[in-house]
């Protein structure tokens, strides 16, 4: 690879995974529609679905947000009735996060998506070993990199 080359954009780690991740949030689109959220307030939900009850300092470092970013995600998420934000009673500094009854209950709709999301990404090209590969991949460079 010549140095010119080194700057092409199909030779940049960062492009693929760019546009894998926009077309994977497009994909979620029309079934977090039906929940009536946005994919990022779906990544909380699934946070709070797993653990209930987090700070919102548990939730920035679990998503990998800045709290700039987070809060207004929770703030709507709020208004939807999904959520609850209560301060401590101990550090008035620290905000716990719990899924409301109306959260719990969204879980049940939200649990066909990832076979859904699966189907869309997996053909007679890609089976589910190299799904799963490519997954475990993904956690070192997040690991790597984080």
């Amino acid at each position: 690879m010549t140095t010119a080359e080194k700057l092409h954009l199909e030779n940049q780690l960062c492009f693929p995974l760019y546009v894998a991740s926009r077309l994977t949030t497009r994909m979620y689109g029309p079934l977090l529609e039906e929940l009536d959220v946005t994919y990022p307030q779906y990544l909380v939900l699934l946070a709070l679905w797993q653990t209930d009850s987090q700070t919102v300092g548990e939730l920035t470092k679990r998503l990998y947000l800045e709290t700039n970013t987070l809060t207004p995600l929770l703030k709507r998420l709020e208004q939807k009735q999904y959520i609850s934000r209560k301060r401590s009673v101990t550090d008035e500094r620290s905000v716990q996060i719990s899924l409301t009854e109306s959260g719990q209950a969204l879980k049940e709709q939200a649990l066909c998506i990832p076979e859904k999301i699966a189907e869309l990404v997996r053909d007679s090209t890609i089976d589910m070993q190299e799904l799963t590969s490519f997954y475990q991949t993904l956690q070192k460079i997040i690991q790597n990199a984080g």
